[in-house]
């Protein structure tokens, strides 16, 4: 059996320093203004960093820009694997969805009242 090797979660430090890089993917997509400070950065694997920003649209108060970046081994050359909005957690949410047959009670409707 062979050893297996133990590698610590710390941020790869050419993606970590990529913070233009990923602030730009954000700002072409969804523009400038809707890009917020930068919130911080994750060691997603080997080297795979995700940034996060804060989301400077005022319908997604809470929300984060994560972009995840990589390069390949013994690269220098940093590039964007994706982009997403994904909830904080002061992030207002949509409440779980309950089916129509949760839903509706009798006595809900009446005569003459519709459904969708």
């Amino acid at each position: 059996m062979s050893p297996t090797r133990t590698r610590t979660r710390e941020p790869d430090q050419a993606c970590a320093e990529a913070v233009d890089l990923a602030r730009d993917a954000v700002a072409a997509a969804v523009g400038a203004g809707d890009v917020g400070a930068h919130l911080g950065v994750q060691a997603e694997g080997e080297r795979i960093v995700t940034h996060l920003f804060a989301s400077g649209d005022p319908a997604y108060a809470g929300w984060r820009w994560a972009v995840t970046v990589t390069r390949a081994p013994r690269s220098k050359v940093v590039t964007v694997s994706e982009t997403v909005l994904l909830p904080g957690p002061e992030a207002l949410l949509a409440p779980d969805w309950v089916p129509w047959q949760d839903r509706l009670r009798p006595g809900d409707l009446g005569v003459g009242d519709l459904l969708p």
